[in-house]
């Protein structure tokens, strides 16, 4: 297994990235939005091909769109006649979304570093943000301060006020429900049970949407990463915890409410150490961040005096282990062997087609090592295929605001066309 070669796609638009394949993401969904969504999905597309696509007639596509340009969400672009095609009559034109019909915003709050991008109704960044987090644990009232912050640098960056936003999207580690935009429980917010969607839509005076990380950075991958051709993969997020974005048939899947794949908490040990969600054996109590970190003051002979941030004493373990030293080098190999034991576990229950393991942390190539495929392939059931592809991306915190902001987009877009 090594690190994935593809581009960082930090700054990549939204639009023109997508799959060709947009019926397989607006189940449930107007005719309408659907074609807004072939045309933002392919970039610039002409009618005849979004009827072809759809597989409508081209009647209702001329109509439709002929709507989507008065709403001032598509425009016509000039495209050049091939020289077999060349002489009179009007020139060929395609659809492509229209930039300015609307802009949001995308954030990630996090236990050390909070980022934030301003992105246009075309997918294109304008602008965005990196605070660093002064604490590891923020009360309900700090986040919103924080989330004020990054998203007010954001919109300096971008030129724009938050008058000019459609919708703002959220992401964040833990419980989060989806539909009521609850979150039951974060490792970066003290309280329990808060209110993030409505509070802060409140407090902003914008929509607001709030999800799981993983499934932001999932949402990236789907949208414009290696996820945007496939029915199904699974995405791992490996840094101060453990979190599972999941897509089945070209949508994400986050449960019965909203609080699915768990793959952090799902235990690997009874009675075994102790997680930060405060029960024991979880997968990410040996794989985590704070889980290497825990055990780094043994391996390094850490005192009470040697303190420091947990991504601070990660380098001085993986120095020690890239040095030789057996006890560092007996962390990371422990904490291999139990995300082979997860990534089985996911092959077993959903057969993905590919497994990405993303995050700042696949730097730790230990984490990714070949024996940690193998001993993958060893604990999934033996059909006689080969065991799904598995890539690192060592995507850092931007990338994940870019799935919020994904998020946003089609919650402002959404709303567009209906009105």
């Amino acid at each position: 297994m090594k690190a994935a070669e593809s581009s960082d796609f930090s700054t990549t638009p939204l639009v023109g990235c997508g799959p060709l394949i947009p019926a397989r993401t607006t189940q449930g969904r107007g005719l309408k939005q659907q074609i807004f969504e072939c045309i933002r999905a392919v970039g610039e597309i002409p009618r005849v091909s979004i009827a072809k696509e759809l597989s409508v007639s081209a009647g209702s596509v001329t109509s439709l769109t002929a709507e989507l340009i008065d709403d001032g969400l598509i425009r016509e672009i000039e495209v050049s006649k091939r020289d077999e095609d060349s002489g009179r009559g009007r020139p060929p034109v395609a659809l492509g979304v229209q930039q300015d019909a609307g802009f949001v915003a995308g954030l990630r709050l996090s236990d050390y570093r909070h980022t934030a991008v301003i992105i246009d109704f075309a997918g294109n960044s304008l602008g965005q943000a990196s605070e660093d987090a002064d604490k590891l644990h923020h009360s309900f009232d700090e986040i919103l301060v924080a989330a004020d912050t990054v998203l007010a640098s954001a919109l300096a960056d971008a030129g724009k006020s938050i008058d000019d936003l459609a919708a703002v999207g959220v992401g964040l580690p833990g419980l989060v429900d989806y539909g009521t935009g609850r979150v039951p429980w974060s490792p970066v917010i003290r309280e329990r049970d808060t209110t993030l969607r409505e509070t802060l839509s409140a407090r902003i005076g914008c929509p607001v949407t709030v999800d799981n990380d993983a499934n932001m950075v999932t949402l990236a991958e789907l949208w414009f990463g290696a996820g945007r051709s496939l029915n199904n993969f699974a995405s791992i997020t490996i840094e101060h915890g453990i979190g599972m974005g999941l897509v089945l048939d070209h949508q994400i899947y986050r449960g019965a409410g909203g609080l699915g794949t768990e793959i952090g908490h799902t235990k690997v040990q009874l009675d075994g150490a102790l997680c930060r969600c405060g029960q024991r054996g979880c997968l990410e109590a040996y794989v985590a961040d704070y889980a290497l970190v825990r055990e780094a003051y043994t391996a390094l002979n850490l005192g009470k005096s040697d303190t420091g941030l947990p991504h601070a004493i990660l380098e001085r373990l993986y120095e020690q282990a890239k040095q030789g030293n057996d006890s560092a080098r007996a962390i990371f190999h422990r904490a291999g062997r139990y995300l082979a034991l997860g990534l089985a576990n996911i092959v077993n229950l959903f057969d993905p087609s590919l497994i990405l393991l993303s995050g700042e942390r696949m730097k730790y190539d230990y984490l990714y090592a070949e024996e940690v495929l193998t001993d993958m392939s060893n604990l999934i059931l033996q059909t006689g295929r080969p065991p799904p592809r598995v890539e690192t991306h060592a995507w850092g915190g931007l990338v994940w605001a870019r799935g919020a902001a994904a998020l946003a987009l089609d919650h402002a877009t959404k709303a567009a066309i209906k009105t």
